[in-house]
């Protein structure tokens, strides 16, 4: 399950979390957000061993500031508190599964 996350919980939950971590930076008005966020919402049910969140860019503009967001959608995967994999846009349901695999 992918559950949304503010910047207060950001540094528990995905820097220091023991498993690796997606995180969807996304925003309302984003179309391509849109078409991607199923695929994810898949991937999570699919993958146990990792956490899924989602970020909401306009709500939480200081966390898409601190990791150089400048186009949604955007993955992020986090193992050790350290970026491991990133990807820009909407890609297939099997790449963003594959992301999270490596980080296993």
């Amino acid at each position: 399950m992918v559950k949304d996350i503010k910047t207060n919980e950001f540094q528990e939950k995905v820097i220091n979390s023991d498993k690796p971590v997606l995180v969807d930076f996304w925003a309302v008005w984003c179309g391509p957000c849109k078409m991607l966020s199923p695929a994810v919402d898949s991937v999570s049910e699919q993958v146990s061993g990792a956490d899924f969140y989602k970020v909401n860019v306009d709500e939480e503009p200081e966390l898409a500031r601190e990791y150089g967001i400048m186009s949604i959608p955007t993955l992020i995967v986090f193992k050790n508190g350290e970026i491991v994999e990133q990807s820009v846009g909407v890609i297939p349901e099997a790449d963003i599964k594959a992301l999270v695999e490596k980080a296993l």
